[in-house]
């Protein structure tokens, strides 16, 4: 079993870097090792592991904020931690390059290590993230 120290320490870090998110100075991504996998669940084209950081970086999030015309700011419901769990549960809004509004609603789980993120899975509405990905184009990469 996990000491409540090391609980709240990676609870505490992650938080962090939400609020950095949020007030436009960081991310979460920041967190993540150089070879942490990221899953993304579900049926969407972008839906698989990739096998490192970069990789999702460069696959998924640049992409990502290329589409974008403000950037995306996160709303945090509740961020939960047991051990080397972090669960932080989110909203996010941001508008894309076509004027029209992207909203989704993420679940993100993190195995932390060492103040690191070295797994994570992600769970959001792929009907919506496809929708967006496939309406609007990159304006840069």
């Amino acid at each position: 079993m996990q000491s409540q120290t090391e609980t709240e320490r990676n609870r505490a870090i992650v938080q962090a870097s939400f609020d950095r998110w949020r007030a436009g100075t960081g991310s979460p991504f920041e967190l993540l090792a150089e070879e942490a996998d990221w899953t993304i669940v579900g049926s969407s084209p972008l839906s698989k592991t990739y096998p490192n950081r970069q990789a999702f970086l460069d696959e998924v999030i640049g992409p990502f904020n290329a589409r974008m015309a403000t950037r995306l700011v996160p709303e945090v419901r509740a961020i939960y931690a047991d051990g080397d769990m972090v669960i932080a549960l989110f909203d996010a809004a941001a508008t894309a390059n076509d004027g029209e509004p992207y909203r989704n609603t993420y679940t993100w789980y993190f195995r932390m290590s060492d103040g690191k993120v070295i797994n994570a899975v992600a769970f959001f509405d792929t009907r919506e993230f496809d929708e967006f990905w496939n309406r609007v184009a990159p304006a840069r990469q």
